[in-house]
């Protein structure tokens, strides 16, 4: 059999065992993994290294080798983030409603694990420690196919989760690395009914489409992250200028960064030429529309492309809008249902874009950076789901868990 196959199947066993063991016991499990961590600290970085010097060699772009960088503080922050997710509440074996039937039944709704979950993603080595402690937490096992550009850094980080592991309660078979970089790797996985109860993609547009058209196993879709940020016409110029910059430069490399800044025109006929200039100390790369370019001269022209584009870099679409409807048009037209801000004094406006904007998380006065689950106090987030059904928005524990109903009686028969 494949690497595939031999551990998602070893994961499945895993998980029956995971589904007995208590809140204690996990949280236990998950206190170990926070200190390998620290302990292999060093063993991590220089896997690390090898990743970075592998990217540079390749051309890899600076935003997503700052994505794969690892440093002793981020470590020290992954660490604490398995804390965090520690002393949050266990929502597996919640009682979610209760039904006293005519006939005597009794009936609970409770919260159960979800089983086996797959997760396929890229660059980001700390969604392997993520990922992992947030699916052991609600009692599933985990089965982590991470990108080829961090393969050293996930392979490290594995071994030393699991070692934590195997002196726990917990098994070390409830995570699994799959470590063949081969794109068949992935195609497996999508096929692999009956072994993985759910697969969450993680990543760039194309890698979620090929997993949201090909898999056969249910999926929980996380999406692109095209954000943007509306400024209206009333909007308080301190204000607007912290938040634009804020969403767009404090970390560009993430999907909750902006891509697209949409400002009413007479604001921008005020302020934009000054807002541009604070872009520019910031190094970013201004694209527009062609009354933007009017306002400020010799940027490039944004195209219908570029507004569908995230860029998760130092770039920046900005347009030009005649008031609250042709942005939210805007939106409708390029956004991918994952976060938008309007930033405005008039209460109306905000409500409408509020109530009218089909986002996981919208916006008034405040910037698209936090829609996250730390922010959100989540702890940890598996993904920022953009779909409807299940889960939507940032994904803490409730969202890896399912439903069953536990039904008792005392000889009840159907007639």
């Amino acid at each position: 059999m494949s690497e595939v196959v031999n551990k998602a199947a070893a994961a499945k066993a895993a998980a029956a065992v995971l589904n007995r063991l208590t809140t204690a016991e996990k949280n236990e499990a998950l206190l170990l993994m926070a200190g390998a961590l620290i302990s292999e600290q060093d063993e991590i970085l220089a896997a690390n290294e090898e990743d970075l010097i592998r990217g540079r060699e390749q051309g890899t772009s600076s935003s997503l080798l700052d994505r794969l960088k690892l440093t002793p503080e981020r470590i020290a922050d992954i660490a604490e983030g398995i804390k965090q997710i520690i002393d949050l509440p266990d929502p597996v074996g919640d009682v979610l409603e209760t039904i006293h039937r005519p006939n005597g039944l009794f009936i609970e709704k409770t919260r159960v694990p979800l089983g086996v979950i797959g997760i396929i993603y890229e660059a980001r080595p700390n969604v392997t420690v993520d990922a992992a402690a947030l699916c052991l937490k609600t009692g599933n096992a985990v089965v982590l196919r991470g990108g080829s550009s961090a393969i050293s850094s996930n392979r490290r980080i594995v071994a030393a989760l699991r070692n934590a592991l195997s002196r726990s309660a917990m098994p070390a078979d409830s995570l699994q690395l799959i470590e063949d970089a081969n794109r068949s790797s992935v195609e497996e996985m999508l096929k692999l009914n009956g072994l993985l109860d759910v697969l969450i993609p993680r990543g760039g547009a194309s890698l979620i489409r090929n997993v949201v058209q090909n898999a056969t196993v249910p999926v929980i879709e996380t999406g692109a992250g095209v954000c943007h940020t509306y400024i209206d016409d009333t909007a308080d110029y301190s204000m607007a200028e912290a938040i634009a910059l804020n969403a767009k430069v404090q970390r560009p490399s993430v999907c909750n960064s902006m891509e697209t800044l949409l400002l009413h025109s007479t604001f921008a006929n005020k302020h934009l030429s000054v807002l541009a200039d604070r872009f520019r100390e910031a190094n970013v790369e201004l694209r527009g529309c062609d009354l933007t370019r009017e306002l400020i001269p010799g940027i490039l022209s944004a195209s219908d492309q570029d507004y569908a584009t995230e860029y998760n870099d130092y770039i920046l679409n900005i347009k030009v809008v005649q008031d609250l409807d042709e942005a939210l048009q805007h939106i409708g037209l390029f956004g991918t249902k994952h976060s938008e801000c309007i930033v405005t004094e008039t209460e109306a406006h905000a409500d409408r874009f509020l109530m009218e904007v089909d986002a996981a998380a919208v916006y008034h006065n405040a910037s698209t950076r936090f829609t996250d689950g730390f922010e959100f106090g989540f702890g940890a987030e598996i993904g920022i789901s953009t779909q409807k059904l299940h889960a939507r928005g940032p994904m803490g524990l409730p969202s890896l868990t399912t439903t069953k109903y536990r039904v008792k009686g005392s000889g009840q028969i159907r007639t």
